[in-house]
């Protein structure tokens, strides 16, 4: 099995040393940087297979580093930030992280975040409805390849994060089905219930900007109001 590489960006040295040990313990190849700037170097000369990102840094910031990720790779990133408003992790979602973590954390928390996430990104784990699907699944404009998870909309490559992948994978794997949040969250988080209500809408929303013409005016995916989501014509 591919031993999953875990590059965590802290400047707090304690966190760092505590956070990469536990991963090392885990079993994973875990690099650390204290920095902006050493990780963004990092992240341009080595593939990893999720960040553990603090958002607030010297040398360079963590949204400027979320933002580069974003450019180019479609892996998880976990936000660790000592910021716990509801507009703060809104943003960390909106900028491209998967998951947002207040400080103070647990370790086995933590662990528990990265399990999900790299189970979901590395295709391994508990089997979903989206499972045993044609490699590239398309509907209308939209065209969603599982093996390079890459996402074409109008014959163009859209850039796409691993949970965006997934939730667009569960609903093109079910085009018909109507999706509470709740069941989008377990599907895709790989996990029982939803720390808040925002998660799935922010994700939502950032996928719309991807593959409508209007996001205002969701023509792929609609929302039922009371509900959840489904896909519409197209």
């Amino acid at each position: 099995m591919q031993t999953a590489c875990i590059l965590v960006i802290e400047d707090d040295i304690e966190i760092n040393q505590l956070v990469t040990k536990y991963l090392s313990k885990e079993g994973y190849e875990a690099h650390s940087v204290y920095n902006g700037k050493d990780a963004l170097s990092e992240i341009a000369k080595h593939e990893y297979h999720l960040v553990i990102l603090d958002m607030m840094l010297p040398l360079a910031d963590g949204a400027e580093i979320l933002r580069k990720i974003r450019e180019t790779k479609t892996i998880p990133v976990i936000i660790l930030s000592a910021r716990d408003r509801e507009m703060d992790k809104i943003r960390g979602l909106e900028l491209g992280a998967d998951d947002y973590m207040a400080k103070p954390f647990t370790i086995g928390e933590l662990l528990a975040r990265v399990k999900a996430q790299l189970r979901r990104y590395l295709g391994f784990g508990a089997a979903d409805v989206a499972s045993a699907v044609p490699k590239v699944l398309k509907y209308g404009d939209l065209e969603l390849d599982t093996g390079t998870c890459e996402l074409t909309v109008g014959g163009q490559k859209k850039p796409i994060t691993a949970k965006e992948f997934a939730i667009l994978k569960l609903f093109l794997s079910a085009p018909t089905r109507v999706f509470t949040k709740s069941q989008i969250f377990q599907s895709v988080w790989q996990e029982e219930s939803m720390s808040d209500d925002n998660t799935v809408m922010v994700h939502i929303n950032r996928i719309r900007t991807k593959i409508e013409k209007d996001p205002s005016n969701p023509v792929y995916i609609q929302t039922v109001w009371g509900f959840g989501y489904k896909l519409g014509e197209g």
